[in-house]
């Protein structure tokens, strides 16, 4: 059976934001078709949408390399988050569905019982998962899929710590909702341009950590265990 070549790419690009594949490393067809377990056309495909989407360039007498940005193009990709994310959660105000209310919800409660824990693995991936669903509930694939590829790109550029009051950042999360539920756009931007602003100081950049070290994939494409 035929590998899609959506899979493969989201394969290779996990792995380039895990750190897999360094920032700069050679990326050839073979490698990659044995590393994933696929042919050489869906990963060719991959390189192809990585390149269009930032993660992958091509250089001259080198061919695919992972791209290398600069500190001021991470930079710029959080300012265009902070213009971006409110603008979806406004749109969701307007837009969303009871499913989406539903999900973000309960994502909400979950995310508050874990930060009564201190569950700080769990808490990251609720995180994700909630600022994926407001993008969904703007009712706008082109700005969900930026979002999605910022936050990819933003996840590969930099690490971020953990907030100093977990629950006080889930309660910003929940006033969010709450505005969303209400159809307050205008309160939703602005909440979620002040939740943005408070967890940008948390970032800080991958760039200086040690080169040189190949890791191995998690696993190959065609394993059940491949998120998709």
């Amino acid at each position: 059976m035929r590998v899609p070549a959506q899979s493969v790419c989201t394969a290779i690009r996990d792995d380039i934001v895990a750190g897999v594949h360094e920032r700069g490393s050679r990326l050839t067809e073979e490698v990659l078709a044995r590393r994933y377990g696929v042919s050489r056309v869906p990963v060719r495909e991959a390189l192809r949408t990585l390149e269009a989407e930032g993660f992958v360039v091509t250089r001259r007498h080198a061919g695919a390399c992972v791209a290398e940005p600069t500190e001021q193009e991470a930079a710029d990709l959080l300012e265009m988050r902070a213009l971006l994310e409110p603008l979806g959660a406004a749109r969701a105000a307007q837009r969303r569905t009871e499913a989406h209310l539903k999900v973000l919800r309960g994502l909400v409660r979950l995310g508050q019982e874990r930060a009564r824990r201190g569950s700080s693995d769990d808490l990251r991936s609720l995180g994700g998962w909630f600022h994926e669903t407001l993008a969904q509930a703007s009712g706008s694939p082109s700005l969900t899929s930026v979002l999605t590829q910022l936050r990819h790109k933003i996840a590969w550029m930099y690490t971020v710590e953990a907030p100093a009051s977990p629950a006080e950042s889930w309660t910003e999360h929940g006033a969010i909702v709450d505005a969303v539920a209400r159809g307050d756009g205008e309160r939703a931007r602005a909440l979620t341009a002040l939740h943005h602003e408070r967890a940008t100081g948390a970032h800080r950049l991958r760039f200086s950590a040690a080169a040189g070290r190949v890791r191995t994939s998690q696993h190959p494409v065609n394993m059940p265990s491949l998120r998709h």
